[in-house]
């Protein structure tokens, strides 16, 4: 076992946060004043995911970078008594979304730290957090099919309930039925396809699995199945029409982590399952999927354009970024693979930080409407020298996060396919044209008086919500070295397994 294995490291860093959202629940509050009581929540609830975050970065420091095994493996009778046992490892893909999850939670509890509407309910919204940030660790790190499509569908539950709880408007119960049945109805067919492959291999453990390749006819069918459930997720059209829907209603920290974490399901689904254990019909549905993902990356920054609320401009462009990178993954070349891994994580901080950036407006104006905001730059210098880097992180300046994954991609799609590289690269442009568009009408201009007051700049809370982000976007744009180590081998690997096998 490697560096921590003996601490049962990994497992800490999954299980702490269900501990600390349990615990949450029976703080007792109800002892001590009103006030004092809501920040022993706050602050017990951001030392948890903090702690979280510290253990996490250690998984980091102690793995190995020129392995492609699995690391940090501990493994556990789930029936006593029968050979049924769960496994849980990382490897150079999974680790850095283990990172991102644990690094983006704490900030959305810092963000919530004054969340309208929560007050009645606090305990529970910083709880569904904290539980939704074990499950979502479970479903990076579990190395077993069934386990994994279970908390794959648990995560909907505390994002369902801080949708139609917390959200924002009228509609919010709406979007959360939207957002909940359109993900779980994309998994049935997954789930009947895993009873399949039970029933044919006696296992659904994944390394297991990947050893003893199922035979080729079964993996056209089994993969159409898995694609059904994880194409909801990504999202893909035409089943993407949740995802805006979603966003407009969550709160702040909803969307952060919708955007941020959520849609990478999808594609994590797709890079662990889909391709190693179905290479066959991967490469056979390979023109499918650029199809499909060249339509989105067109029509979803299209429509991004003619929005006038600002979280759905962001929702558009987000199902945009992540189809981009899917076209990178299906090239099933090591940079087009490294390149879709890079610009998720890259996505994750972005997206995020645009959606805190809308919360920002929000909080202080209710209203998310483009055409009420104008001159922001006259009394918010700071918040708008945050939100230029990011939206220019959006369209992917050289010396920014997005840059590089969005280079690599073009540049394993082109090897393989020039005509989805080109078409690709449009939604670059057209990612300039919304973000750009967006940015200049808040930020510049005069001041609409009759819309809006005088904006106090950023609180030195939300500075420090943001500093984080904007330092990982930097060094991910300048310095991806430290980021592409740990993924050389695993996604070399992943492009050899495919070649031998697609092949036979």
């Amino acid at each position: 076992m490697e560096f921590g294995s003996h601490l049962n490291l990994l497992t800490s860093v999954v299980f702490l946060p269900f501990l600390g959202g349990a615990l949450l629940l029976f703080l007792p509050v109800h002892l001590l004043e009103r006030k004092k009581g809501e920040m022993l929540i706050r602050w017990f609830a951001l030392a948890v995911s903090l702690l979280t975050f510290f253990l996490s970065i250690f998984l980091w420091l102690g793995f190995d970078s020129s392995s492609g095994k699995f690391q940090y493996v501990e493994r556990f009778q789930w029936i006593p008594g029968s050979n049924f046992s769960v496994s849980f490892g990382i490897d150079g893909i999974s680790l850095f979304f283990v990172l991102l999850t644990t690094l983006l939670i704490p900030l959305c509890l810092l963000a919530s730290w004054e969340v309208p509407g929560a007050g009645r309910r606090i305990r529970e919204y910083f709880a569904s957090f904290l539980i939704m940030e074990g499950m979502i660790l479970v479903v990076f790190t579990v190395l077993d099919l069934i386990v994994f499509y279970i908390f794959f569908e648990s995560v909907l539950i505390p994002m369902f309930l801080i949708i139609g709880i917390w959200g924002s408007r009228e509609r919010r119960v709406r979007a959360a039925y939207f957002f909940f049945l359109y993900t779980l109805l994309g998994s049935v067919l997954m789930l009947l396809a895993l009873l399949l492959i039970y029933f044919q291999m006696g296992t659904t453990d994944y390394e297991v699995l990947l050893s003893n390749p199922l035979e080729e006819k079964k993996q056209y069918l089994l993969w159409l199945a898995f694609f059904a459930s994880f194409a909801v997720k990504v999202p893909m059209i035409p089943v993407h029409i949740w995802l805006p829907e979603a966003h407009v209603e969550a709160p702040t920290a909803g969307s952060v982590i919708l955007a941020g974490i959520l849609l990478k399901l999808g594609t994590y689904g797709l890079i662990r399952f889909s391709l190693p254990l179905f290479p066959v019909a991967s490469i056979y549905f390979t023109p499918l999927v650029y199809a499909m993902a060249i339509v989105a990356v067109i029509y979803t920054s299209l429509t991004a354009i003619r929005q006038s609320d600002m979280k759905r401009i962001i929702a558009y462009a987000s199902v945009a970024h992540m189809n981009l990178t899917l076209v990178g993954l299906f090239s099933l070349t090591a940079a087009g693979v490294e390149g879709s891994i890079l610009q998720m994580l890259s996505h994750g901080l972005v997206s995020g930080a645009l959606f805190l950036c809308v919360g920002v407006l929000y909080d202080r104006h209710h209203s998310r409407m483009v055409k009420y905001y104008s001159g922001m730059a006259h009394t918010m210098p700071l918040y708008v020298t945050i939100f230029l880097f990011f939206t220019m992180a959006n369209i992917a300046l050289p010396g920014t996060s997005s840059f590089v994954g969005e280079f690599m991609i073009l540049l394993g799609t082109f090897q393989t396919n020039t005509f989805a590289a080109f078409f690709s690269a449009t939604g670059m442009v057209l990612g300039g044209a919304y973000s750009l568009w967006l940015f200049n009408r808040v930020a510049y201009g005069n001041l609409k008086s009759q819309y809006i007051g005088f904006s106090k700049d950023l609180s030195r809370r939300e500075f420090m919500t943001f500093l984080p982000l904007v330092v990982l976007t930097l060094i991910m744009g300048i310095y991806p070295e430290i980021f592409l180590d740990p993924l050389h081998v695993s996604c070399a690997n992943l492009s050899e397994h495919l070649k031998v096998l697609g092949e036979v």
